[in-house]
């Protein structure tokens, strides 16, 4: 089992906003991501209503909408999707100023925000919960608050120099230690909450029983599907594809469905925070570059568990939880940072290019220890054609220092350095 002292620190807590503002919040997330507990331990005092229950469903379609504030009044409405008639009255007392703060929480992203769309556009404020990350993960409850990692640096206006260089190159053995042992639990189990205290053996069981429970209730949320085994067969597939260019006309095929359905169904895979998909990068630099997109599953836990994968560290794997980490930290601390991948038709490949406020970051991703100088070919390539929007590069590699390696601005970089 892990480290007893290894506790939740989320970081969104940062950003929620105190009741004392006049507003309506949305968490939202995959299930299980622990979106009931933040809130419940941000907003202490404010009631909590579940209407997953169907007893509290049907209390809440005979409340009014004039006798919300006092039946209701401020409080966390948790499933809220599973009772559509709640937007319209939680828009009735919010705008009449007889309720001041609401919490609304659920997973099912594609019915919150047509509804919110409806109901409550212009006064809601929306926050994502993502599976923990590995600085969340890193967080001990009996110790001070941890340093700045590297990534939350980055894109502050400083040039990589200017960040990396006063990095020391390596860490001392027992810190290097303590946060490699946190990347190797995140490269095996992933980041669900629910996992932290249980032993090796009782959480595949809980992830499979995922597997199950969302099939069961997510999905169900999204679509009426007569036919479980065909999502099922793509939802594998799309899992042993990812870091790869997404073919949906292939993925379709294997998975015996309608390039539309295929279409479909990983739309809903997406609608619950199951899988991104990143979009290429094509302005300034080619014509000739791939413009489909990339998949990539946010899990690695579930990843694994989908795809069946225990033993191995592949490539893809490391690459996608890279990703992963990188896409869950912009989006909790909402940075105005765009990520792309790059790659042309005649093999031309960079794994991201961060467009920042102030130019673009290319990364490229290693699961090796060390770093060759072909890893840096297609960096030093890109870098001349974008001249002055180039703000630098990383090599994010499995090795133990922070290195310069060429002009202009390319570093390798230890993946848990980064994060942690």
């Amino acid at each position: 089992m892990m480290d007893e002292n290894l506790q939740q620190f989320r970081l969104l807590t940062n950003s929620l906003p105190d009741t004392e503002k006049r507003t309506v919040i949305l968490i939202t997330g995959a299930r299980q991501t622990g979106k009931t507990t933040l809130a419940k331990t941000k907003y202490p005092h404010l009631r909590y209503i579940n209407l997953d229950s169907p007893e509290n469903r049907e209390l809440i379609r005979y409340i009014s909408s004039s006798s919300w504030p006092t039946d209701v009044g401020n409080a966390i409405i948790d499933e809220a999707q599973k009772e559509p008639l709640a937007f319209d009255k939680i828009k009735f007392a919010f705008d009449a100023g007889d309720i001041s703060f609401q919490v609304i929480l659920g997973s099912s992203q594609i019915l919150l925000l047509k509804k919110i769309r409806e109901s409550l556009a212009g006064r809601i404020s929306i926050y994502e919960l993502w599976p923990l990350m590995m600085k969340e993960l890193y967080y001990k409850a009996n110790s001070k608050m941890i340093q700045p990692a590297i990534v939350d640096e980055l894109f502050n206006g400083a040039s990589l120099d200017q960040v990396l260089a006063k990095k020391p190159s390596v860490l001392f053995a027992e810190d290097q230690f303590h946060k490699k042992k946190i990347e190797n639990y995140l490269l095996q189990w992933g980041g669900m909450p629910a996992l932290l205290p249980l032993s090796d053996a009782e959480r595949t069981k809980w992830l499979r029983d995922y597997e199950y429970t969302y099939l069961e209730r997510d999905l169900a949320d999204l679509a009426r599907l007569d036919d479980l085994i065909p999502f099922r067969k793509l939802q594998k597939l799309s899992a042993l594809r990812s870091s790869q260019l997404l073919n949906y006309s292939e993925i379709a095929r294997d998975s015996m469905l309608s390039v539309d359905t295929a279409k479909r169904y990983l739309e809903y895979l997406t609608l619950s925070y199951q899988v991104i998909l990143l979009q290429p990068y094509y302005r300034n630099l080619t014509s000739s570059v791939v413009k489909t997109p990339k998949l990539y599953w946010l899990d690695i836990g579930l990843l694994r568990t989908l795809t069946g994968s225990w033993s191995e560290l592949s490539g893809s794997i490391f690459e996608t939880m890279i990703v992963s980490e990188l896409v869950k930290w912009l989006r909790t601390v909402q940075k105005q940072v765009d990520v792309y991948f790059y790659r042309t038709r005649s093999g031309l490949e960079l794994d991201l290019l961060l467009q920042t406020q102030n130019g673009i970051i290319g990364v490229e991703i290693k699961s090796r220890a060390q770093v060759v100088p072909s890893d840096i070919t297609a960096m030093k390539q890109i870098a001349g054609v974008l001249g002055k929007e180039w703000r630098g590069g990383l090599v994010i590699y499995r090795g133990e220092q922070i290195l310069k390696l060429a002009e202009p601005d390319i570093w390798a970089v230890p993946s848990f350095r980064l994060f942690l």
